[in-house]
């Protein structure tokens, strides 16, 4: 699951570019050899951290039963032992689409939330709704329900706190090279 590339997204990353690897912003196809072309793929990979995240949290979610009568009972039984409604699809829904089109902060702010207010037993709980649901869709007998449900919860969180910890709209070149240069004296 992959969302749109949003211009933010990108701005850096040509800054980047011109920067590290002394491209023009309009270069063409024509002008780059093998290093540049390497230098563009490590350059990208290193901005990709809060698209690949957002992509990941959104492929979490799809893993879920769909919101449809089929997926309801899973749905009441999350929010029961949850108890939180913060991850329900009516909840989340218009979060969902802004992550498709790229914007995933307030999804990960939502699902933060939602693990943040549970409780170790509800944590618990849920994490057996969940593990069921997916040992049944994903065919993984060999293990417990309760420890896939966890796995799910725990990866839901982390991959939540990687898309707000990548989103950098207003890097900050001066406090960026104080960092490097405070770390660098220690």
């Amino acid at each position: 699951m992959l969302p749109e590339v949003r211009p933010y997204v990108s701005a850096p990353l040509t800054g980047q570019l011109e920067h590290q690897l002394g491209l023009a912003p309009n270069c063409g196809a024509g002008h780059l050899d093998v290093e540049h072309v390497a230098g563009i793929a490590v350059v990208a990979a290193a901005h990709s951290g809060g698209y690949a995240a957002i992509g990941h949290l959104l492929g979490l979610l799809a893993a879920l039963p769909s919101p449809a009568e089929a997926g309801e009972r899973f749905w009441s039984d999350l929010w029961r032992s949850s108890g939180t409604v913060y991850l329900l699809p009516a909840t989340i829904k218009a979060d969902v689409l802004q992550a498709l089109a790229g914007e995933g902060t307030a999804l990960a702010r939502q699902i933060l939330s939602a693990v943040d207010e549970m409780t170790p037993p509800q944590r618990v709980a849920a994490g057996e709704v969940i593990g069921q649901a997916l040992a049944e869709s994903d065919h993984l007998p060999d293990l417990k329900t309760q420890v896939i449900g966890e796995l799910w919860l725990r990866d839901l969180e982390l991959t939540a706190w990687h898309v707000l910890h990548a989103d950098r709209r207003a890097d900050d070149p001066t406090g960026r090279k104080a960092f490097l240069e405070a770390w660098t004296n220690a």
